[in-house]
């Protein structure tokens, strides 16, 4: 068994707990997407936040460790907005808004816990650095549907 210290492992529960949150924003709006390019668009991130996700949790099964759960208060804050936004105008640009803001919220947490956890290995950086990437992908897709 490999040796993971604790910015590591801090580092990859926020993640986890980061993509799990993104996968299920996602999942909250894709029905409610009308354009076939955008929701395919928001199927293959989900895709990609799982793949990360995947290695992610395989890297916390190597040390023994489990995955974290977004913060409740976080997700509740996220699940309101949305679907206020949603109930209110149920449109893709509504969608494009909603999934914006999320990204940014991820890509702000996720730099933070870099900084943060600056004694992480080069593996958990790389896949923070990933899910990031994915989460910027994901603005800009989405700026032709604001």
């Amino acid at each position: 068994m490999e040796d993971f210290n604790e910015d590591t492992i801090s580092l990859l529960k926020e993640c986890n707990a980061g993509v799990k949150m993104g996968v299920n924003s996602i999942a909250e709006v894709i029905d409610h997407v009308r354009d076939e390019r955008f929701r395919a668009m928001l199927n293959r991130s989900k895709e990609e936040h799982q793949k990360i996700g995947s290695e992610i949790h395989r890297l916390l099964n190597q040390c023994g460790e489990s995955g974290k759960e977004p913060n409740p208060m976080a997700k509740s804050m996220s699940w309101l907005k949305t679907n206020i936004k949603m109930t209110m105008d149920e449109s893709d640009a509504t969608v494009a808004d909603v999934t914006t803001d999320g990204c940014n919220m991820g890509v702000k947490s996720l730099r933070r816990y870099l900084n943060q956890y600056q004694n992480a290995d080069g593996r958990s950086r790389r896949l923070t650095e990933e899910l990031i990437r994915v989460e910027q992908q994901m603005t800009t897709d989405m700026a032709a549907y604001l």
